[in-house]
């Protein structure tokens, strides 16, 4: 190897560090991600899927650099549904196994909130009692209109 050729590679290698360092000094000054998750699918595969997703969103950027939000609406919340409830609503599809659950425990504790449309919960005859994990705070009057909400908010739109 020529001493031109050493110097070069030298150099090289030095830049990709810098290059790595500033990387990784950026990631950790870069604002906090808001993210919107939205379901209002009954499928419990593709809803399982999302919440597989959200995990990987969560494990990829830490908990505490983003706040996540999951709006449901329509078939949508079927996701909380219990199984056992199903009979009382005008829902397809009740998704909220022990399974679901316990992926969905999961999610919380890391800090996300499930959103709930009250324009669903009324129009299915849905009682919120029915919903695994969901308290009024939970409701927000129409599930689209807080995705156009949080949008507006900055929030990054997500459709698993």
């Amino acid at each position: 190897m020529t001493r031109t050729t050493t110097i070069a590679l030298a150099a090289t290698l030095a830049l990709a560090g810098l290059h790595g360092a500033a990387g990784a000094a950026e990631a950790q000054t870069a604002p906090k991600q808001k993210v919107v998750y939205h379901v209002n699918g009954d499928d419990p595969k593709q809803q399982a899927a999302a919440l597989g997703n959200i995990q990987n969103h969560i494990n990829a950027v830490g908990k505490d650099n983003i706040d996540l939000k999951v709006v449901m609406h329509g078939d949508g919340l079927s996701l909380l549904l219990y199984p056992d409830a199903l009979a009382k609503t005008k829902m397809k599809a009740a998704n909220a196994t022990e399974e679901m659950q316990s992926k969905i425990t999961g999610i919380k504790q890391q800090g996300v909130q499930f959103q709930v449309c009250g324009n669903t919960l009324k129009g299915r005859s849905v009682d919120p009692k029915d919903l695994y994990d969901v308290d009024a705070k939970d409701i927000v009057p129409s599930g689209v209109a807080q995705l156009g909400l949080l949008q507006s908010q900055g929030y990054a739109y997500i459709k698993p």
